[in-house]
């Protein structure tokens, strides 16, 4: 049995048995309402588990979300086992998947932020630049709104990114300048 050793005051050892966790990510995407994040809070915590991180949203009526979560191993069975009857008593659609430790990610953090009338082909134009020069795609917000004077539709994104060490990072930033040009798009892409 795997265990840990540690003395008492007294000096004698006991063993204490160590708890091994699996990391799951669960995604959730279903109408929205308030009580959702309670339910799957509750939920997580009914099987013992730890909430871990999360990137909670409602958009265009619905609540979507990804939680990351640890709980005890042999807990994990009966997560999944009840998880069609928390789908069904929540009106949900949840995935759930294992999570990895991996080492960390190679490469430096960078902002990209771009701003510009909304028009289609945005997201496409600047995730191809950033897939053709290897850069991974860490997190991705983006919103429409009016602009102040014309009130006209805004797009607005903020993208964290990390960029491999040996990248031709002058390349990057003007292929960025040339899309944002090419799109009429503010673009700024800093450490």
């Amino acid at each position: 049995m795997a265990g840990c050793w540690s003395a008492n005051r007294r000096g004698s050892g006991k063993l204490f048995a160590k708890t091994m966790h699996s990391t799951l990510i669960l995604s959730i995407l279903g109408p929205d309402r308030p009580g959702i994040v309670e339910d799957v809070a509750s939920f997580v915590r009914e099987m013992d588990g730890n909430w871990l991180e999360s990137r909670l949203t409602r958009l265009a009526g619905q609540f979507a979300g990804i939680v990351q979560f640890s709980l005890p191993a042999e807990r994990e069975p009966a997560f999944r086992e009840r998880l069609p009857a928390f789908e069904e008593a929540s009106s949900l659609q949840c995935l759930v998947g294992r999570g990895g430790e991996g080492d960390a990610p190679a490469g430096r953090c960078f902002t990209l932020e771009c701003v510009g009338q909304d028009r289609s082909g945005i997201v496409h134009a600047i995730t191809d630049v950033l897939a053709g020069f290897g850069v991974n795609v860490e997190s991705f917000s983006s919103e429409c709104s009016s602009a102040p004077m014309s009130g006209e539709t805004l797009f607005h994104a903020t993208l964290k990114v990390r960029v491999p060490d040996r990248l031709d990072l002058a390349g990057l930033e003007q292929r960025l300048t040339e899309i944002g040009d090419e799109l009429m798009l503010d673009v700024s892409f800093e450490e």
